[in-house]
């Protein structure tokens, strides 16, 4: 094999090694970051970290909301099996009540009470968001044709 060739082989394998590197890095870094919808069931099963941003989803439970002062809110966010305190402040959409299904975004905090920073309720009677849906399913609470 002459210097030219071997030079291309050598360019070649570098280039396919940093490609693979390049594919570990990312992959690694979008581990658990894929899947950022969790449901109260899987934050206890996962052991979700307090200060990892990942959105929850669950009907909010009856007899759990509470107002406080200065627009903070406070209500526990169930799948059937397990519950997830939330404080949120702000104002809440307007379709926001109790057992009806809700996805917020934000991350726990070190209690293990769920901080949200935006708070998305259901658009119509019939619509529910497909993360709530399925975690429903899962957690055999769900039945067809509503709530």
């Amino acid at each position: 094999m002459n210097p030219r060739k071997r030079r291309r082989l050598y360019f070649a394998a570098a280039l396919l090694a940093a490609g693979a590197g390049g594919a570990v890095l990312v992959l690694g870094a979008l581990k658990d970051n894929v899947l950022y919808f969790y449901s109260p069931s899987d934050i206890t099963a996962k052991h979700v970290s307090p200060g990892v941003a990942f959105r929850i989803g669950g009907l909010v439970e009856k007899g759990s909301v509470s107002h406080g002062a200065h627009a903070n809110v406070r209500f526990v966010v169930t799948d059937g099996r397990a519950a997830v305190p939330v404080e949120f402040h702000g104002v809440l959409p307007d379709l926001f009540r109790e057992g009806q299904g809700i996805v917020a975004m934000g991350a726990l905090n070190g209690t293990g009470t769920f901080d949200a920073t935006e708070v998305l309720a259901k658009h119509d009677e019939k619509y529910m968001p497909p993360e709530v849906v399925d975690a429903l399913k899962r957690s055999g609470r769900w039945k067809e044709g509503g709530t």
